[in-house]
C-alpha cells in the first residue's frame, strides 16, 4: 500500500467539497494481492476508515468511496464527513472567543472554556458542543451542518445541566446551521414536554448579512456561507482580509478553516485558486489533520497485515509479534506486506521481524 501522508492530510481538508449538492461518492474497486488498489488507473490510498483517496499524476485529489472487502458501492453517511466542520468551528470559537461573543452576545466579553465534564453527566455529543463562560454567563454553541431532530431536547438538557452546576449564571444558547437546507428542523427554537417549555436561539448562516463576518477575524471563515450573491468574490475578500492579518499563526489557521468551510458551497478548484495552499499547510488545523491521517494510515496498514498474516499462517498472531509489527515504519510495513506472501510458518514471520527491528519514525 502506498501511503502519502501529505496527500491524505490535504485530502481531509478538501474532501467535502463534492457533497455540497448532495452528490454521493460512489465507486467500485478491488484489492490486489499486493494490497495496492487502483481506481481509473490511479493508485489509491486507504485512510483507515471508509474511503480511498485517488491521486492523479499531478497530485490532485479525487475522493472516492470504497468499503473493505467484499467491495461494493455505497452512499457515504453524511455524519462521517460533517464532523470536521463542527470541530473546526470549535477550534475557531476557542481561539477567537471575543469575536464570537461580539457576534452572538453583542459585546466582546472575555470567555474561557467550560469543560462538559464539569456538568456532572457525560455530554450527548461533545464533538459538536462548545461551552464558554465568564463570571456571570455561559455561552453554549452547537455548530451543525445538517438538521438534527434531537436538537431541541439537547438544548434543554444542557440548560438544566448548567443550571445544576451554575444556578446564578445567565445562559445564551445558539444553534448555528452552516449548510443551507429546506428542512423545517433548522427553524425549531423550542423544546416542549407537557408543561415544560425551553427556548433557544437558531442562526442559519445563509440568511445572515455578510458584513459582520468580514469585520472580525475569527468569523472570516464563515463569510462565504453567509447571505451573498457571489461566493467566489466573497472568498476573495476573505483571502485579502487574511493576508492583512499581522500574526502569521492566525493567518494560517484562518486560511485553513476558511478552506474547509468554503467546501460546503464551492468546489475544490476554486478554493485552491483563491486561498494560498502553503499558508493553509502551516496551520494547527492542517498539522493536526496530517498527524491524525498519519496515525490512521499506519494503523490501518498494521491491521491489514495482521489479517493477512492470520489467514496466510492459519493461526492468530502472538501478542509479541503483533507489538513488533505495530512498531514498524511505513516502509517496513510495505516490505512485510510483500514478504508475507512467501511465509508458510510463524517462524518465517519471527525471522523476518528479527532482521527488521521496529524503528517507527513516521516516514511516509
Amino acid at each position: 500500500m502506498c501511503v502519502n501522508v501529505e496527500t491524505i492530510a490535504h485530502f481531509y481538508l478538501f474532501l467535502l467539497h463534492r457533497c455540497h449538492n448532495d452528490r454521493p461518492f460512489l465507486s467500485i474497486a478491488s484489492e490486489a494481492k499486493t494490497r495496492k488498489a487502483e481506481f481509473k488507473g490511479r493508485r489509491v490510498i486507504w485512510t483507515g476508515k471508509i474511503w480511498f483517496a485517488s491521486v492523479s499524476n499531478d497530485g490532485a485529489i479525487e475522493p472516492v468511496l470504497v468499503f473493505p472487502a467484499p467491495f461494493s458501492t455505497f452512499r457515504v453517511p453524511r455524519s462521517v464527513f460533517f464532523f470536521m466542520f463542527d470541530n473546526v468551528s470549535k477550534f475557531l470559537i476557542e481561539q477567537f472567543p471575543e469575536d464570537f461573543a461580539t457576534w452572538l452576545i453583542g459585546k466582546p466579553i472575555a470567555l474561557s472554556e467550560l469543560s462538559p465534564s464539569e456538568l456532572s453527566l457525560e455530554p450527548i455529543r461533545a464533538d459538536a458542543l462548545v461551552l464558554l463562560q465568564s463570571d456571570d454567563l455561559v455561552l453554549h454553541c452547537e455548530f451543525q451542518t445538517a438538521p438534527d431532530p434531537t436538537m431541541p431536547f439537547r438544548m434543554a438538557d444542557y440548560r438544566l445541566r448548567v443550571y445544576r452546576r451554575f444556578p446564578n449564571k445567565r445562559m445564551v444558547q445558539v444553534v448555528i446551521y452552516l449548510r443551507e437546507t429546506e428542512s423545517n428542523l433548522v427553524r425549531q427554537t423550542t423544546f416542549e414536554l407537557d408543561t415544560l417549555r425551553h427556548e433557544f436561539q437558531v442562526m442559519r448562516l445563509w440568511e445572515q448579512p455578510i458584513e459582520p463576518f468580514l469585520q472580525l477575524p475569527g468569523l472570516l471563515p464563515y463569510a462565504a456561507l453567509a447571505q451573498t450573491t457571489d461566493r467566489v468574490s466573497t472568498l476573495r475578500q476573505v483571502a485579502q482580509a487574511i493576508e492583512n492579518i499581522g500574526d502569521r499563526t492566525d493567518q494560517s489557521n484562518l486560511a485553513a478553516a476558511t478552506g474547509i468551510m468554503a467546501g460546503l458551497v464551492l468546489n475544490q478548484e476554486t478554493i485552491r485558486r483563491v486561498l494560498r495552499r502553503e499558508l493553509m499547510q502551516e496551520s494547527v488545523i492542517y498539522q493536526e489533520l496530517k498527524e491524525e491521517a498519519r496515525q490512521e494510515a499506519k494503523q490501518s496498514e498494521v491491521n491489514l497485515i495482521l489479517r493477512q498474516l492470520a489467514r496466510r499462517l492459519n493461526q492468530a498472531i502472538p501478542p509479541g509479534s503483533t507489538a513488533q509489527i505495530q512498531s514498524l515504519s511505513f516502509t517496513q510495513l510495505e516490505a512485510l506486506g510483500e514478504a508475507l506472501l512467501e511465509f508458510t510458518t510463524l517462524v518465517d514471520l519471527e525471522t523476518w521481524l528479527a532482521t527488521n527491528p521496529g524503528e517507527w519514525s513516521g516516514d511516509s
